[in-house]
């Protein structure tokens, strides 16, 4: 097996930053300015190191198959938690009810957003398309019948579903255990009362280990964004041409997950908009790098909880929600920009009617396909075909899709966040002390319990992993989760 030699010299720099992040870190650095420093470092270290990462790649990849181990559980046990607290079957109902529509709802907004960009620069437009020897069948493929879509969203086998992260069966079957505690503790409490204390039990164990596994972000965050600005920088200079499209959706996702956000923050849930920003940047950070919201969520329900003040309840029911409904980056912003993109390359005559259909379809498919473990090319595809429009256009835009989908996964992550908020908000269960920092939340913050965390633990992290057989990256082909 050839050594390479600037591989190892990559490894030692990355060595090196991960002890001098060590450092920051027991000089009690915050969490957040940390991770935006790992951001911007492993930037610089992927385009240093530009195709000489073999020995960093596994590092992060590690990091997101362990923390996404931990989802499905998280999940189970928090709305376990949060319902058998509540005790009340109207109050979820109402907060399941409001959950939807602010998701769907701002869903809706990024799709006609998207709309009115493309239209307005006519993204696509004299674009010289040659679909004639381009194979459909990679992503035709991929399309699931809507019988089957819901169908998949109800629970078979459990350990199916925790075992593939089916994010929707596995928050029915919580529920439908939760709800059948409360039915139950209503008549007797002193018969379910075991039960609920070892579900409370069980949540402060799985938060502590979430935590360990949280302290590492920053050094994971280094090793993605370092292998994906490698990654992404290789394909960008064979896609010039596409550009347009690249740019019109990162526009697009940040007026969303900033602009619009801000608006609806502040209107509906009166809080402040830089605030709230600043409090997710966390989240925003790991979705960004990771490309995966399911990933980001013991992240994202600890800063809503900790740092916002969004109830538990509420917090663990709608932001893993957000992970499969609405999904305004994957479901509204990039179907909509292709379908536009089609539209204009191929010199389609599309009318006020054939865009009102295309809304419609783009809200319904982020529906229709939160039972698929999916990506963003799922749900552009299903749009192309409902809509008449050639799939083979998303073959073409494969490597724009997967540089996409950093920022489309970070939108969906701060739109699951506001949602949460807004609810809360509406619900009257925000706690604005807890957001101003006024008043602690129960239980450490998270800046508070990971820096309670002894760092020599994590010294391991420093240590040059083996060397392991490296293969290939995959090559996302949706512009979200990979």
């Amino acid at each position: 097996m050839n050594v390479s030699v600037i591989d190892l010299l990559a490894l030692a720099v990355t060595i090196l930053l991960f002890f001098i992040a060590y450092r920051l870190r027991k000089m009690k650095v915050n969490f957040a300015v940390l991770t935006i420093l790992a951001l911007v470092v492993g930037a610089a270290l992927g385009l240093s190191f530009k195709g000489h990462l073999a020995y960093i790649e596994p590092i992060g990849a590690i990091y997101v198959q362990v923390i996404t181990a931990v989802v499905a559980p998280l999940i189970i046990v928090s709305i376990l938690s949060s319902v058998t607290s509540l005790g009340s079957i109207r109050k979820l109902r109402t907060i399941g009810t409001s959950s939807v529509f602010w998701l769907l709802f701002s869903n809706l907004i990024a799709i006609l957003l998207t709309l009115g960009l493309s239209l307005a620069t006519g993204v696509g437009k004299n674009s010289s398309l040659n679909l004639t020897d381009v194979d459909g069948s990679l992503v035709s493929n991929l399309l699931v019948p809507l019988d089957e879509v819901l169908v998949g969203l109800f629970p078979s086998n459990v350990v199916g579903d925790i075992q593939s992260n089916k994010i929707v069966p596995i928050i029915l079957f919580a529920l439908l255990i939760a709800i059948s505690y409360v039915l139950v503790a209503n008549k007797d409490e002193e018969k379910v009362l075991p039960f609920k204390l070892f579900v409370d039990a069980t949540r402060a164990i799985l938060f502590k280990a979430v935590g360990f596994i949280i302290e590492l972000t920053p050094y994971a965050v280094l090793a993605l964004v370092a292998t994906s600005t490698s990654t992404a920088v290789s394909r960008l200079e064979t896609v010039w041409s596409l550009m347009g499209v690249l740019v019109l959706a990162f526009v697009a996702c940040l007026l969303h997950s900033y602009v619009v956000s801000g608006v609806l923050l502040r209107v509906f849930a009166h809080v402040k908009p830089g605030a709230f920003f600043r409090k997710l940047i966390p989240a925003q950070s790991m979705s960004f790098t990771t490309q995966s919201s399911i990933g980001t969520l013991p992240v994202t329900i600890s800063t809503l909880t900790r740092k916002v003040g969004v109830p538990d309840e509420i917090a663990n029911f709608t932001a893993p929600l957000g992970t499969t409904i609405g999904m305004p980056g994957c479901a509204g912003v990039w179907p909509t920009l292709v379908a536009v993109f089609s539209v204009h390359a191929l010199g389609i005559d599309y009318g006020v009617g054939d865009y009102v259909v295309l809304v419609l379809l783009g809200l319904l498919v982020s529906l229709g396909t939160a039972g698929v473990p999916g990506t963003a090319i799922i749900t552009a595809t299903a749009v192309l075909t409902a809509v008449g429009l050639p799939v083979e256009v998303m073959v073409l835009l494969v490597p724009i899709s997967a540089v996409a989908g950093t920022v489309s996964t970070m939108t969906n992550v701060t739109v699951a966040a506001v949602s949460a908020t807004i609810v809360a908000r509406r619900q009257g269960a925000l706690n604005d002390d807890v957001f101003a920092g006024h008043e602690p939340p129960e239980g450490p913050s998270l800046d508070d319990e990971l820096g309670a965390l002894e760092p020599s633990a994590f010294a391991g992290v420093f240590q040059a992993p083996a060397r392991l057989p490296v293969k290939e990256p995959l090559v996302p082909i949706g512009a979200c989760e990979i």
